[in-house]
């Protein structure tokens, strides 16, 4: 089996070159990675991914455990054959989920010592993570790449809120580990685990969890609680610029859950590997896209009578092929179609926005491509 691997090879100022190789394949950095939470990204196929571009998947382990279960996974071959996707796939731990989907909820969420005790949105059913059994869970879907099991607080947290959470992620992170660093070396090669800093916007707290995460030998650094519900773009930010420089350079970096567009550019101006979002799947999915002008509202009514592509500079499926006036039909007729064709251009313009930037970055021009793409793209 081929191991994980990554190889740093360029830089333009801060900005990163990169290439991770895994047992499905190598993806080449920066890079997007569309989010496929239950074992698909929705509106699409495998096949339309690869004709987007895409390199790399995410799927989730919280809710691939609820449904269909890891017996129906294992019973698979794993993830990979499950889905009919032979490219690299990185899974979420279901960290996130089990505390914003109690929230959401208000189903009952108890921290302890040894994991994490929750009822499942579905149904209502008790369930426990350890951060052992996380682990487990990951190996069996097959990831490539793998997340611990995370305290993710509330934006609205403070201070002593989220050092407890830097603490409890850390003591689980031990804990997951151990158990991983004690299975068989063939349970284990080119499945590899990153560790996930965490701190909110506070600098002396993300220095805690990175220093205590950094005493194991992980694959990658996650970069986590940046984009959970309610913090501003400044806080972002500063919660950015307070955790890059302290991750090493031989690995891979890795922003968890930020995806439009200037928010990419401007995390890979700050050394950004990877990123991942719902956001092109789930505003496809309402109709709204984005062009190098910015982000239209397809359901406008002007768009009635307008026969240009989404974007004339866009190379997708969609706007070779159709209008905006007959996507928007689509969409104002609750169709199906027309979900599908704003998803695949959403997906293939921020493919296509990392792949332009990772040349520019190996002709030295980062900071010109970024500038010349967010003076014409008007951010709402």
């Amino acid at each position: 089996m081929e191991k994980f691997s990554f190889e740093l090879i360029t830089t333009d100022g801060r900005a990163r070159r990169g290439r991770i190789t895994t047992p499905h394949g190598i993806v080449e950095t920066p890079v997007f990675m569309p989010v496929g939470t239950a074992g698909t990204v929705k509106a699409t196929t495998p096949e339309e991914l690869i004709a987007a571009g895409t390199e790399i998947i995410l799927g989730n382990t919280y809710h691939l455990y609820l449904r269909p279960g890891m017996e129906v996974i294992e019973r698979a071959g794993g993830l990979h054959k499950f889905m009919h996707w032979d490219k690299p796939i990185l899974t979420d731990s279901g960290g996130y989920q089990v505390f914003s989907l109690a929230q959401a909820k208000n189903s009952l969420v108890k921290i302890k010592e040894d994991g994490v005790e929750f009822r499942s949105y579905k149904d209502g059913s008790k369930h426990m993570f350890t951060p052992e059994d996380v682990i487990k869970y990951q190996l069996t879907i097959g990831s490539d790449i793998m997340m611990p099991l995370d305290y993710c607080p509330s934006a609205e947290a403070s201070h002593d809120e989220i050092e407890k959470a830097v603490d409890i992620t850390s003591k689980w992170f031990k804990k997951a580990w151990g158990y991983y660093a004690d299975l068989p070396v063939e349970e284990t090669e080119g499945h590899a685990l990153f560790a996930i800093v965490q701190g909110g916007i506070h600098a002396d707290l993300r220095q805690k969890s990175f220093s205590e995460l950094s005493e194991y030998p992980v694959a990658g650094f996650s970069i986590g609680g940046v984009a959970n519900a309610g913090e501003s773009k400044e806080k972002q930010l500063a919660a950015l610029e307070s955790t890059l420089p302290l991750l090493p350079s031989n690995k891979p970096r890795y922003l968890m859950g930020v995806g439009e567009p200037e928010d990419l550019l401007i995390g890979i101006e700050r050394g950004v590997d990877m990123f991942d979002c719902v956001t092109p799947t789930r505003l496809g999915r309402h109709g709204s896209v984005w062009t190098r002008k910015g982000k239209i509202n397809l359901h406008n009514a002007e768009l009635k009578n307008d026969f240009t592509p989404i974007d004339s500079t866009c190379d997708c499926y969609t706007c070779q092929n159709y209008s905006r006036a007959y996507v928007a039909h689509l969409i104002r007729e609750d169709e199906i179609l027309g979900a599908r064709l704003a998803t695949l251009h959403n997906l293939r313009f921020l493919i296509h926005l990392v792949t332009d930037a990772r040349e520019a970055i190996e002709k030295g021009t980062f900071l010109s491509y970024k500038d010349s793409f967010l003076k014409e793209y008007k951010v709402k």
